[in-house]
């Protein structure tokens, strides 16, 4: 199963991904997580990462699917992967597309978690736990929903012309929004 999960921030989509993989059997691939671990591989590509995010520059779309692509591109993700916020744009769902359609191996569903910006931006106020995020305070969240909107959001309209979205609800339990998913992915 090659699943891409969608989302605003605070939709859930970290929450729905532990219970995905656990179900699936599959990898949960993040792109932060990918980058520092490249970083930490000191790899070539590793290297390349660190020096763009030392000088302060933003790691390009390219370098970002060329992270994704090698990471995908490894033994435990031959049965599927899920993708969780790791397709920001629609040039890295380009990029994806063309290296899966050249591999062989085609996506099989992007689900798009929608949730109500009110309650997105309410969710983000209320996150509980041992570490606060420092992208949690009211003026970044609602400046995260605006790049969303602005930068991600068309990805959706690029997989729905490809035939491959799914909108799912976000709304209600955890277990409430999984089985929707789940009936997302299975169809």
């Amino acid at each position: 199963m090659r699943i891409v999960l969608l989302g605003p921030p605070g939709a859930g989509k970290g929450t729905q991904a532990a219970k995905l993989i656990a179900a699936f059997g599959i990898p949960h691939i993040s792109t932060g997580d990918i980058l520092r671990a490249q970083v930490a591989s000191g790899s070539p590509l590793g290297q390349r990462v660190k020096s763009i995010l030392d000088s302060g520059e933003l790691v390009t779309d390219e370098v970002i699917m060329e992270v994704v692509i090698d990471r995908i591109s490894q033994p435990d993700c031959q049965k599927g992967f899920l993708l969780d916020g790791a397709i920001r744009t629609v040039v890295q769902a380009e990029l994806l597309q063309g290296y899966l359609t050249k591999a062989g191996t085609p996506l099989d569903r992007v689900v798009q978690m929608n949730v109500p910006d009110t309650l997105l931006m309410e969710r983000i106020r209320n996150r509980q736990g041992a570490v606060v995020r420092a992208d949690d305070t009211a003026e970044v969240a609602a400046k995260r929903l605006q790049v969303y909107w602005e930068q991600t959001a068309p990805v959706a309209g690029y997989y729905e012309h490809a035939g491959l979205l799914a909108k799912v609800d976000g709304v209600g339990t955890v277990d409430e929004v999984f089985d929707r998913i789940v009936k997302a992915v299975s169809a």
